[in-house]
């Protein structure tokens, strides 16, 4: 373990770690700063695929041009290009479609995650207050135990009298069979 300054230990590992990290996120932002091969409207009049091997340019389906994203919005605007015939990324998915599917896979992303945590909460409720027959079972085994015990009372009492009057066997009878 090395020392970590005022903040106590740090294992050995976790530099190599935080170091692999930053040249990883170095070398993602060098990539990213490369200019681009080839201007979006050069591919203009040419096929979607050529278009979107640039991952900045859009693709217009009606009137086959290429354009460059715009980054400012998230949708293209409906004066650049509809979003039925806009594509971006793949040139099977429109933009309409694209939309409708995220809104749908988040939409049921959200109600599994509310569904997760009702049934957490439930769950954690129940587990807190006993149901009704736990607490019905206590009660009947509370009772028995008192009732268990107020007969050792009542049989030690009534042991007590027939010795005071001389009418306790100590012998058990049963005790002949389990000599033999």
């Amino acid at each position: 373990m090395a020392f970590g300054g005022t903040r106590g230990f740090m294992p050995r590992w976790e530099l190599p770690v935080g170091v692999a990290a930053l040249l990883l996120l170095l070398f993602s932002v060098t990539a990213a700063q490369e200019p681009s091969v080839a201007a979006c409207s050069q591919n203009t009049n040419r096929t979607c695929e050529e278009c979107l091997k640039n991952v900045s340019c859009l693709w217009c389906n009606t009137n086959k041009a290429c354009l460059d994203y715009p980054v400012t919005r998230i949708l293209p605007p409906s004066s650049l290009c509809t979003l039925s015939s806009a594509r971006w990324g793949v040139c099977w998915v429109n933009f309409e479609a694209l939309i409708i599917t995220l809104s749908v896979v988040g939409g049921a992303v959200l109600l599994a995650l509310a569904a997760c945590c009702c049934a957490c909460c439930c769950r954690r409720k129940r587990s807190r207050k006993p149901d009704k027959e736990e607490e019905k079972a206590a009660r009947e085994r509370e009772e028995r135990r008192v009732r268990q015990e107020e007969r050792a009372e009542m049989k030690s009492r009534h042991d007590e009298i027939r010795k005071k009057y001389g009418l306790f066997k100590e012998e058990n009878p049963y005790a002949r069979f389990e000599n033999n």
